[in-house]
């Protein structure tokens, strides 16, 4: 062993070492009990961020320490390898999206393995490889098969100039994130896929996952959002050409009906479309309304305007005409495209109302005098007493759910519905990099899905791309095919999946990455699954974990798994936050690296200079804010590997914060983690030089070896619990700093003092190997150990250990600390207080004064009253 810490060195051998040893590929061990960890899996940037490599420390930590607990432990990595930024990449740097993406992920796969992440690399898979979405293509297939997969047209955010369909998010004011121009709603031809009949299912299942932190739980139940309500249907007072008689609504308050004082229609509905035609005001007005976005989320934002159709409805309780309003808020996709606006007692229609000068009617009033209802104001919204109701004054709002909804049945006009806010999960993308959806047009206009032996669809990857259209669209060669039924000339679908599909399996395909006779192997899908430990930024709550739930359930209604859940324990880790600074450049910011800053702090580490390192020159310090691109704040994890080490990066980033909070990258705190790193180093060189040491012989110890042998099992103790139950690591690593500390203390060169010191340095070894594994594999062996740490076992906990002989009492003189004592372990309460009376420091305190009581909290605490 070295004296020097050189971390790039140790880091070199102990990587070597697991590479050469395969020491982390598995296979399907019955004897032992198997724990599958994972971390959700990176798209292939470039280069690794520090939201990555925190991500992938903890779901290491967790891996490796299982591994210790003597379970068969599958741990694996891939590449989320489709999307959009491949296309964007491809245009900018001239080059095709699958050499851009090969090239980053064999650079990204470096930098994980510098980190020492123990990944069984035998089972690494890519989302663009033909052998992973040929199976995709299948199971998609077979969905269609089931009747669970279907086309429709579906109103989309279209980019008139790109020529292409914009997700919610590449919609920023109105305009294409890339193009700039207006966007447009435009109807295209979609396929989609049943989630909403597995609605119930998504929900109640929520109950299995006791493990998922509540928040998720939350956020998935009000995205499926299942509500009880009544449909009814309103009748057109006269009929319109090529419209539909009536339309349907569905409300979950029924009790406000007789408050209805107009109907709104979304832009796309027929009526509204029939009525347009001869109306050239409406008409303009929904030709704008294509300019909104379809996110439901953005119609909450908007200014909300409409125009009178001209139209009106007959009310289905009351028979009075109801006024017919198309409103740019009411979205086509979500339930029918028409709601029933009740100004009085819904705030969106109050203000929509108030624009335009409706008539708003209340007809609900307080249960008690204690809310306030003046209508001038705002809408009252909450539930009470019936009133302006005819039949159904007086009537709370449960009374008054049954009896209208009763009256709507008998009447013909309605009927009880349990509705979701969910809806269809719609997989078509119209552009390139992603899976080639498995389908064939016949000229009849049929489509039928590619049978098993003509698949994969393979995308082609020899392509230039333009910015514009999708190579496959724009290559009327490559859609040409035949049908598969009968020979004749037919075309390929053209769009490709949403990445969501990719991203909903990949932690099955894992359990068989090379399996080549079907999507998994069944059995050993069953051995591993469901996943024990997954890892994941809380902003995957809702889509890809609910779409990975989803497809988790249909791939156990095709037999492939027994489970009903993929992930039976969920940690959401927190952001990692960086120091902003920046100069202000004409009204705007120019913000600068933290690298290339140089601070100056006070005594009490308060910021009080920053300059430039290259100018000199002040600059704005902004607080701390998620690493980013956009305010250049992020820190590139190869710069501080290369300076520091992995293993201090790793124990930083543990140390710094709790999992799930965010961590504030620090700087100093790094370099504390290396000093610390090179002090444990020293102590295992200084230890080690001196010869072997004997085992330990509890018969034998002293006081002092005693101590610090119970500091060394509290020590396992505790740090079992961090580990296994609370995933606190960073406490954990502050208890092995103590037992360091308590180390660096214990100055006992006798056999039994070295035997205890080497117990508490094997102790210090394995409880630091999950976190830093390197430095943890070197100071292992030069402990005296022929085998390697990663297949050591976690320490035990000597229960004997942790006897005390003696007790340390804290003496209070009234109320104020004046000593500590130490009393033995079976002092009986009379023998305690003695001692704390007659101690040197407590005697200064009590002379002259009359002892009124003396109070002993057993095992902590002696207070003495004086008068």
């Amino acid at each position: 062993m070295e004296e020097q810490y050189q971390p790039q060195r140790v880091e070199a051998n102990a990587q070597a070492y697991w590479n050469d040893n395969r020491s982390f590929e598995v296979t399907e061990d019955s004897s032992k009990e198997k724990f599958y960890c994972l971390s959700m899996f990176p798209y292939p940037s470039g280069r690794l961020h520090m939201g990555h490599v925190r991500n992938y420390t903890i779901g290491d930590v967790i891996s490796r320490f299982q591994r210790m607990q003597g379970k068969n432990v599958l741990q694996p990595m891939g590449w989320d390898a489709f999307g959009l930024p491949a296309e964007n990449a491809a245009i900018q740097h001239k080059v095709a999206p699958a050499k851009w993406t090969e090239e980053n992920i064999a650079y990204m796969r470096d930098q994980l393995k510098s980190l020492g992440f123990g990944y069984d690399w035998s089972r690494e898979l890519a989302t663009c490889q033909p052998d992973y979405y040929k199976w995709e293509q299948w199971f998609f297939t077979r969905l269609f098969e089931k009747g669970l997969v279907y086309k429709k047209m579906a109103t989309v955010n279209w980019d008139p100039v790109d020529q292409t369909v914009l997700a919610n998010e590449q919609v920023i004011d109105g305009r294409g994130w890339r193009s700039g121009a207006l966007i447009e709603r435009k109807e295209i031809p979609q396929w989609f896929v049943k989630i909403t009949d597995y609605a119930d299912e998504l929900l109640a299942d929520l109950e299995q996952l006791p493990d998922w932190p509540e928040q998720v739980k939350t956020m998935q139940k009000n995205w499926i959002g299942r509500s009880e309500g009544v449909e009814m249907q309103f009748q057109l007072a006269a009929p319109v050409a090529d419209a539909p008689a009536d339309f349907s609504i569905y409300t979950t308050r029924p009790d406000t009906v007789m408050g209805v004082t107009y109907v709104g229609l979304a832009a796309e509905h027929p009526i509204a479309l029939a009525a347009a035609k001869n109306n050239p005001e409406l008409a303009s007005f929904i030709q704008k309304c294509k300019q909104n976005t379809v996110a439901e989320a953005d119609m909450a934002t908007i200014e909300k305007k409409g125009i009178d159709t001209g139209l009106t409805a007959i009310h289905p309780i009351t028979g009075e005409p109801v006024a017919v309003w198309v409103a740019n808020f009411v979205l086509m996709d979500y339930g029918s495209g028409a709601v029933m606006a009740v100004p009085g007692h819904d705030q969106r229609d109050w203000e929509f109302a108030t624009k335009y000068g409706l008539t708003i009617k209340q007809v609900i009033k307080p249960e008690t005098d204690d809310s306030e209802c003046d209508l001038s104001k705002a809408a009252f919204t909450e539930k009470g007493v019936l009133i302006n109701s005819d039949q159904f004054d007086g009537l709370n709002f449960e009374q008054a759910f049954e009896a209208i909804a009763n009256f709507l049945i008998e009447a013909g006009k309605g009927s009880k519905q349990v509705n979701y806010r969910l809806r269809d999960w719609g997989v078509s993308r119209q552009r390139y990099w992603g899976t080639p959806i498995p389908m064939v047009h016949r000229n009849n206009g049929e489509a039928v899905p590619v049978p098993l032996e003509q698949l994969p669809v393979e995308l082609p990857t020899d392509v230039t791309l333009d910015g514009v259209q999708s190579p496959i669209k724009s290559n009327p060669e490559w859609a040409k095919t035949t049908d598969p039924a009968t020979g004749e000339a037919a075309t390929r679908e053209t769009d490709t999946f949403d990445t969501f599909m990719e991203s909903s399996w990949y932690y099955a395909r894992y359990c068989s990455a090379k399996f080549n006779d079907g999507m998994l192997d069944k059995d050993k899908a069953n051995h591993w699954l469901p996943v024990d430990q997954y890892i994941g930024g809380v902003e995957h709550a809702v889509l890809h974990l609910l779409y990975a739930r989803f497809f988790h359930k249909l791939l156990r209604d095709e037999g492939l798994v027994s489970s009903d859940e993929p992930f039976k324990r969920l940690l959401c880790q927190g952001m990692v936050l960086a120091e902003t600074y920046y100069r202000d450049d004409k009204g705007g910011k120019i913000w600068i690296s933290p690298q290339d800053v140089e601070v100056e702090l006070d005594d009490k580490g308060r910021l009080i200079k920053a300059t430039h390192k290259v100018d000199g020159q002040p600059v704005h310090y902004d607080g701390m804010s998620k690493m980013s691109k956009s305010k250049n704040n992020g820190i590139d994890p190869q710069v501080i590997i290369s300076k520091f080490g992995a293993d201090t990066v790793r124990l930083f980033t543990m140390f710094a914060a709790p999992p799930e909070q965010s961590l504030e990258w620090s700087d100093a705190g790094v370099e504390g983690a290396h000093r610390f790193l090179k002090r444990a180093w020293k102590q295992v060189y200084e230890h080690a030089s001196r010869g072997p040491a004997d085992k330990v012989n509890p018969a034998e110890l002293s006081d002092s070896q005693k101590d610090l042998r119970r500091k060394t099992h509290e020590t396992i103790r505790d740090i079992t619990n961090d580990f296994a139950n609370r995933l606190t690591f960073n406490t954990a690593i502050a208890r092995v700093m103590e037992l360091v500390n308590a180390l660096a203390k214990f100055e006992d060169s006798s056999p039994q003092g070295r035997a205890v010191a080497q117990e508490a340095l094997e102790t210090m070894v394995l409880t630091l190997a999950p976190i830093t594994p390197h430095i943890a594999h070197n100071l292992w062996q030069t402990l005296g150990h022929q085998g390697a740490v990663v297949d050591a076992t976690w320490p035990s906990v000597d229960e004997s250990a942790l006897t005390r002989t003696t007790l340390q009492y804290v003496v209070q003189v009234n109320g104020k600390v004046r000593a500590k004592i130490e009393v033995a372990a079976d002092a009986d309460k009379s023998s305690v207080e003695q001692t704390a009376l007659t101690s040197e420091n407590v005697q200064k305190f009590i002379t002259d004064k009359t002892v009124r009581k003396v109070i002993v909290v057993p095992n902590k605490l002696v207070n003495i009253v004086v008068g």
